[in-house]
């Protein structure tokens, strides 16, 4: 493992391994031990676009295992006034031991893993968001005990969240159905890896896909970016595509709900559902840290 760029290029084995690691991490953290594996050592972190979860749990991560975290937003960087991405790549590869970025184009992402000589941690993407479903794996494993076996719910968009979800349930040996209006289905090839390799369904009816689901998620409909769909957005999934107390009721009696925030209350999910299951969605915000340690710690600490 050279980089974390998306949940599909894991082996499921290598899966699980983080998951242990990062449950061993958060351990040792939750009992006062220290575990200073990147003591001297330095991650660059590229935001385009802004965040609350992904600056503070990386930054607090790198603390917690010794190193320093350096905050790079696009108005900071020379790759904001139009250098190219090879050349960023080229020059931070030199200074830094490690870098994540948060940013629109999936490209950039793997541009600056082809050019740069240290690792490359996506840290979201339009098309995927491989460690918020590293943490949500380990939230349902923690709840649940397992994850083979387990169905997976996700309702509304067929976004980032979606992608990588379909991708990291398939090999963690979850059967996972999705539910989306017509024309904001998953990308096309995540779903053609998810017919081919696991047992998946698409649909557009929500309490078909939630029905016996041990696990059901959503995220926002309109996602960064996309504020001028908000309300085209609004018109196709308002009054169903919503984790609401019916659908809970198809799902199975002791179902677990997950939402990697912030939540739009009354739109993807009601507040009465988020507040039932806020403890599961904050251990899963939480879980961001513990998960991103553990990348971390795999790719840099050699």
């Amino acid at each position: 493992m050279k980089h974390l760029l998306t949940i599909q290029d894991l082996e499921p084995k290598k899966i699980l391994e983080l998951l242990n690691l990062a449950d061993q991490l958060k351990y040792e953290q939750k009992h006062g031990i220290q575990h200073h594996h990147l003591a001297g050592k330095t991650l660059g972190m590229i935001f385009q676009k802004a965040s609350t979860r992904t600056r503070v749990s990386f930054e607090t991560g790198m603390y917690q295992l010794g190193g320093h975290a350096l905050f790079l937003s696009g108005r900071d960087l020379q790759i904001g006034r139009g250098e190219p991405v090879q050349d960023t790549a080229r020059v931070l590869s030199r200074y830094l031991d490690g870098i994540m970025i948060r940013t629109f184009a999936q490209k950039e992402v793997e541009d600056l893993a082809n050019y740069g000589t240290i690792p490359v941690i996506n840290g979201l993407t339009d098309y995927c968001h491989p460690c918020q479903i590293l943490a949500d794996l380990m939230t349902i494993r923690e709840v649940k005990g397992r994850l083979e076996g387990l169905k997976m719910c996700y309702l509304g968009d067929g976004n980032n969240m979606a992608n990588s979800l379909i991708a990291g349930g398939i090999k963690t040996g979850m059967t996972v159905s999705v539910a989306t209006p017509k024309g904001y289905e998953p990308n096309a090839q995540v779903m053609e890896y998810a017919k081919a390799n696991g047992n998946f369904t698409l649909t557009t009816d929500v309490l078909a896909a939630a029905a016996d689901a041990d696990v059901v998620i959503t995220d926002v409909w309109a996602s960064m970016g996309q504020e001028k769909e908000a309300a085209q957005r609004k018109a196709a999934f308002a009054g169903v595509y919503q984790i609401n107390s019916t659908v809970m009721a198809a799902a199975k009696e002791n179902a677990m709900v997950l939402h990697c925030l912030p939540a739009h209350r009354e739109e993807e999910i009601t507040a009465e559902v988020f507040e039932a299951h806020a403890k599961e969605i904050f251990e899963e915000a939480e879980n961001r840290l513990h998960a991103q340690k553990a990348v971390m710690v795999e790719l840099m600490a050699n």
